[in-house]
């Protein structure tokens, strides 16, 4: 199973940490070094936020070897004409390295703060869907391509240079819409925060959806983003854990082995170094391919480093 790590944009990144973060991923051996995509997050306080898309271009730079891309943006507020485009040319900066991941959208106070219309989910889908089936008529069609939906539209579109192949990343765990989209049009499926055994049943669902699509369900690579918290002593927990406090009342004061628990009935991973160890290799026993550790404090750099150190020779 690859590993890769994920950081929380909108959770306190800024440029110093991500440049230490870009100088040394190549050298820490994860498979990708990916970002969120939000403004802010779902719960005061309002943090530093770094901006997806210029920081996958600074990665792509400054890296050699790492995959890239947003885990995942959000069709609610990015067009998926222009960030398609992008995510081409950032495919062609990085020789192919580029990931776009696509969701639905979630985050309501986002949406609110910045004027963008989030909608039911019936609305959420229906655009999502739409954006999708566009990301890959712009990606996968040799030539100029026409679209007419109630959301996004085509004409004669056709986007240069496209030289090298860029993968589409659908995440989400939906059965009845995210799945189906996954298996037409996908390259890379994510499942989000879901057990071991519940990935395992979705994976078999995607095979099902592939297979009637038409497609070997072979060729979407199955992959699955969880929180990584991990110490070995109260305090080292403790710090990896702050931000955490902040997402609910009940948090601020629970002891941290309950918050450890709590964090594990959300399906994160957290514990000590032994305990997440084993908890990623179930993921590994369950059919995920490349494991997204979600690390929610971008200035714990040394935590990183600890965990490329400590953990990562371990499970590969």
């Amino acid at each position: 199973m690859q590993i890769s790590i994920m950081l929380e944009g909108q959770s306190g990144l800024t440029w110093d940490v991500w440049q230490k973060v870009v100088a040394q991923a190549d050298a820490w051996g994860v498979t990708g070094l990916y970002t969120s995509d939000h403004f802010t997050s779902p719960h005061p306080p309002n943090r530093n936020a770094l901006e997806m898309i210029v920081a996958a271009a600074y990665a792509a730079t400054f890296t050699k070897r790492v995959n890239l891309g947003p885990m995942v943006s959000p069709i609610s507020f990015r067009d998926p004409v222009m960030l398609t485009r992008q995510a081409i040319m950032l495919n062609e900066l990085s020789g192919g390295r580029m990931v776009l991941g696509v969701g639905a959208g979630w985050m309501e106070r986002e949406h609110r703060m910045f004027g963008y219309t989030l909608g039911n989910v019936t609305t959420r889908m229906a655009r999502f869907a739409e954006g999708v089936e566009v990301i890959h008529l712009l990606v996968h069609t040799p030539g100029p391509v026409n679209f007419r939906g109630q959301f996004f539209n085509l004409n004669q579109a056709e986007l240069k240079p496209r030289t090298r192949t860029m993968r589409i990343l659908v995440g989400g765990n939906g059965v009845q819409k995210t799945l189906g989209l996954a298996a037409r049009y996908a390259d890379v499926w994510n499942g989000v925060h879901i057990s071991p055994a519940t990935f395992r049943e979705l994976s078999h669902v995607l095979d099902r959806y592939a297979t009637t699509a038409g497609r070997d369900p072979q060729a979407i690579k199955r992959t699955h983003s969880t929180p990584l918290f991990f110490g070995d002593t109260p305090a080292e927990l403790e710090k990896r854990l702050d931000y955490v406090r902040t997402w609910r009342d009940e948090f601020r004061a629970m002891p941290v082995m309950d918050l450890i628990s709590a964090m594990k009935s959300g399906s994160g991973i957290a514990g000590s170094r032994a305990e997440v160890i084993e908890q990623i290799r179930a993921y590994a026993d369950a059919g995920v391919e490349e494991l997204v550790l979600q690390w929610f404090d971008p200035q714990d750099v040394e935590g990183l480093e600890s965990f490329a150190q400590d953990i990562l020779p371990r499970v590969l």
